[in-house]
């Protein structure tokens, strides 16, 4: 019988002239591991008459990427947002998903960090920390 888990799930991430080669992401928190958005992928308008039109639109997919404070992986998204603070540029990168309980994997190409926590929430305890990666293309394969 299949199962949906999540736990044998893997994102790997390279980020041109910083980490060119692909660095797996660990210590995902618990519940927001990986998520993305929903992606808008037509325009629609309707006329004075009432009739609709509609036209096919690329946009990009956000990819909100949720780690634990104590993850090994949170120095990879630090250096990365000092990287692109220095230098006053984005550095792109590629990525993979692979989700072997379904049997997919995600091709990840040309994305940029665009959104991140400068340190854990301190609370009761340090919380997980978000970052956002927005991607030009997201495709999905068999694994």
């Amino acid at each position: 019988m299949a199962t949906i888990t999540a736990a044998n799930s893997s994102l790997a991430i390279a980020v041109t002239n910083l980490y060119p080669s692909p660095q797996s992401i660990q210590g995902y928190a618990t519940d927001d591991a990986f998520t993305s958005d929903a992606v808008e992928q037509a325009e629609i308008v309707m006329g004075v008459d009432g009739h609709m039109s509609a036209g096919f639109i690329f946009n990009p997919t956000r990819m909100t990427i949720t780690i634990m404070p104590d993850s090994p992986s949170l120095v990879i998204f630090e250096n990365w947002q000092l990287a692109q603070r220095t230098a006053r540029e984005v550095y792109f990168c590629n990525g993979t998903v692979i989700l072997p309980a379904i049997g997919r994997k995600y091709s990840l190409q040309n994305g940029v960090l665009t959104s991140g926590n400068p340190f854990p929430a301190n609370r009761r305890t340090l919380q997980p920390v978000p970052f956002i990666i927005t991607w030009e293309r997201v495709i999905a394969e068999d694994n």
